[in-house]
């Protein structure tokens, strides 16, 4: 029995785990600190050490041969920790009689491990995992497409390989290929895409670092970078460029002015369309430096040149412009007879020049702030105070609860530049100004409470300030709104300031006449176009043009409806003109069921069809010549409304009834595709500016190619199927199971 314990407790002892740099021995994995310089190689569950090569299960120790296996943990012995790397894929599962067995966490095959004292050892669990017996881990190496293991040596790509029956390949990154190009061409789109300087290359910290990872990586200077940023440049836009090839529509502008702290200044040109498959995209097209940027000479250049490096001169169609310059008309005005000498606008050009909604939405909450900016003063002081201190806080809360004041909001201070922030402050502010003036009755040194008159102020600006509030956060509802959005917002913001600058109360009135004069003035410049973009919606068309322009109109509401009717119709008599070119996928059906819109007036014999109604036939074609045949507008128009639903997806509507309307769906296609706003999708309306953006000194400072390369590149690198796949990492997830690479697995000869 002494006997029988101490056998135990020595093969206990030998299947314990090895400390520091010692080799794992049995099932266990060889850790060492360098494994460069562990040039041991590891073979089914041994490890040969020094030069011996030892097979089986057996391994050496010393200069005697110990057998290892894998025994049952007995009453004083120490328990045997599983650190081979079968335990990684698969769990022990009791079943009857006392027995286990191990299923794979993959596959969720199970394989016999233990009966009794009798364990089966892990050799059969290896060779399921290792020689791609598993179908998950083979279908993950397929995936991966790992380079085979090679028998020289790689320079610390991998592992050193020497001949013998069966190897080992380690499937980490200390396989991957070493690319020094595509790794540059890396860097520079992580430049490209985080607004990193160039000169981080030549940072010590960032040499170090990169060191750290790939020793073999040759750091390079300023300039190579530049070049690379301008390589990336070039390869995005010649995957642009052939992508507005087959753009079946025309393209919408938007205009974007930068200053920079010297004399010169930049404009940024960005195109918005719907592709063939009814999905609206705006690009960054160009990003080009102007001697004066608010000059329509020098934007109308700019503009031309953009569309001819694009090869777009006849597929431009509006413009949208910021709200700043003063002298609007006129700058719009000769912008449009400027680019209508070189190109083809529609409808003589009415629609060409579009101002932005979200920016109107900015300068006229901006103006309303301006105007009690002695009361917003006095507010941000009182809550600086009120918050200097837990004591001063605890206070006012006391006050406002013995005031039985209702509201839930918190009193924060407001971001000077987000006005939504501001109006938010104003807001909750406005419940507790009773308790800012007893506050200040109990306090001594607060002194800050804005007057009776004051909050009256207040609540006149956040009830305006409400109506641009909400109508932001509408637009901002949608990732990618469509042109016929806009005119619900801004017919109703129309209407409430119109009605308010009658209102009772001067102050109110006061304040909706400072806006609705600058709001006024848009909705003149953009009425019709916000208006013939909710024609092209098949829930509204021209019934809420009738609707809505009754109640801003009143008994002259048939005069403005008329003048979009007529506009609706111009603008499809030009379409109609056009060429059809029918795509691929509705040649067939379009030509056999409807058919080009000019088609229905040039009839010939009818195709018999073998069924012997010939005569039928040439009498449904004599009746048809004899009467006039509806347009497609008209039908359009015509029909019932689409019933309005709240996940209701216009572009997908028009792309079904495609076929139903040829030359309408062309014209529906452009005019969805107008930019209403400069906010691109996933930005603040909130933070757009009302006039020129700053360019900063260190961009300023780089050459005016460079600074086009680096702002476009990464305006199309956020949609480049590159950017959005990840390199291989070392945890893949395949069929919701992770499968973790950087192992060793065997591979036949």
């Amino acid at each position: 029995m002494a006997e029988e314990t101490t056998n135990d407790t020595q093969v206990a002892q030998e299947n314990e785990v090895a400390p520091n740099d010692e080799a794992v021995q049995a099932d266990e994995l060889v850790q060492t600190e360098d494994m460069a310089q562990a040039d041991e190689l590891i073979q089914g569950e041994e490890i040969n050490q020094g030069d011996e090569l030892i097979h089986g299960d057996d391994f050496m120790q010393g200069n005697e041969l110990v057998v290892a296996e894998e025994t049952t943990p007995r009453t004083g012995t120490r328990r045997r920790r599983k650190k081979s790397l079968v335990w990684e894929h698969f769990t022990i599962e009791e079943v009857a009689g006392g027995a286990t067995r191990a299923c794979c966490n993959l596959c969720k095959q199970t394989f016999a491990y233990s009966s009794g004292s009798k364990i089966a050892g892990t050799s059969h669990l290896k060779r399921h995992i290792t020689l791609g017996s598993c179908p998950k881990i083979k279908n993950q190496e397929q995936r991966l497409a790992l380079p085979s293991a090679g028998g020289t040596d790689n320079d610390g790509e991998g592992t050193v390989e020497r001949r013998t029956k069966r190897r080992y390949r380690y499937t980490g990154y200390a396989n991957a290929a070493f690319d020094q190009d595509r790794s540059c061409s890396y860097l520079a789109k992580m430049i490209i895409q985080h607004d990193y300087p160039l000169h981080i290359v030549q940072q010590p910290a960032f040499s170090t670092f990169i060191e750290s990872l790939q020793p073999r990586f040759k750091i390079v200077d300023v300039d190579t970078m530049e070049g690379e940023v301008y390589s990336v440049y070039q390869k995005e836009k010649e995957n642009l460029l052939q992508a507005f090839s087959t753009m079946p529509g025309r393209i919408s502008l938007t205009i974007g002015l930068w200053t920079t702290s010297q004399t010169l200044g930049y404009v940024s040109l960005a195109g918005q369309f719907i592709d063939s498959e009814w999905k609206v995209h705006r690009r960054m097209l160009s990003f080009m430096m102007v001697s004066s940027p608010h000059s329509e000479n020098a934007l109308s250049e700019a503009i031309s040149m953009t569309l001819s490096d694009w090869n777009m001169k006849d597929k431009l169609f509006t413009i949208t412009l910021d709200n700043e310059c003063s002298s609007h008309d006129i700058y719009s005005a000769n912008l449009r007879d400027y680019l209508s000498n070189k190109n083809n606008l529609m409808l003589k050009g009415q629609l060409f020049v579009v101002r932005c909604y979200s920016h109107i939405l900015n300068a006229i909450a901006q103006d309303v702030i301006a105007s009690i900016h002695g009361v917003i003063y006095n507010i941000r002081e009182s809550i600086k105070f009120i918050k200097a201190s837990s004591a001063r806080e605890e206070k006012f809360a006391e006050i406002a609860l013995q005031l039985e004041i209702p509201s839930t909001k918190t009193l924060c201070l407001d971001v000077t530049t987000q006005w939504n922030t501001t109006y938010l402050m104003l807001l909750a502010a406005l419940d507790y100004k009773q308790a800012f003036t007893t506050l200040e009755t109990c306090v001594d040194n607060y002194n800050e409470a804005p007057s009776g008159e004051d909050w009256k102020k207040v609540e006149a600006a956040c009830t305006y300030l409400k109506l641009l509030y909400d109508s932001a956060h509408s637009i901002m509802a949608s990732t990618n709104p469509t042109s016929n959005l806009f005119f619900h917002e801004a017919w109703k913001l129309q209407l409430e300031l119109s009605n308010g600058t009658g209102h009772e109360d001067p102050i109110f009135s006061s304040i909706a006449k400072d806006m609705h004069e600058k709001f006024d003035k848009y909705w003149k410049d953009c009425s019709l176009v916000l208006a013939i973009a909710v024609v092209m919606d098949p829930r509204f068309k021209m019934k809420l043009i009738e609707f809505s322009y009754s109640k801003i109109y009143g008994a002259e509401a048939a005069k403005y409806v008329k003048v979009v009717d007529d506009a609706v119709h111009e603008l499809y008599k030009e379409y109609v003109a056009q060429p059809l070119p029918l795509t691929p996928a509705y040649a067939e059906q379009g030509e056999a069921n409807n058919g080009p819109a000019n088609a229905n007036n040039s009839q010939g014999a009818p195709a018999s069809t073998g069924d012997g109604l010939l005569d039928f036939d040439m009498y449904l074609s004599e009746i048809q010549s004899s009467q006039p045949s509806k347009s497609e507008l008209e039908q359009y128009l015509d029909e019932s409304l689409t019933p309005r639903m709240q996940e209701f997806d216009i572009l997908n509507w028009w792309k079904l009834n495609t076929v139903k309307f040829p030359t309408l769906s062309k014209m529906a296609r452009d005019i969805l595709a107008i930019p209403m706003s400069m906010v691109s999708s996933g930005n603040s309306i909130f933070t757009a500016g009302t006039g020129s953006h700053m360019l900063d000194d260190y961009r300023s400072s780089l050459r005016p190619e460079i600074v086009e390369a680096l702002f476009c590149a990464k305006d199309w690198l956020q949609y480049s199927a590159a950017a959005k796949d990840a390199p291989s990492s070392a945890l893949v997830k395949a069929e919701g199971s992770e499968v973790r690479c950087g192992h060793f697995f065997l591979v036949e000869p």
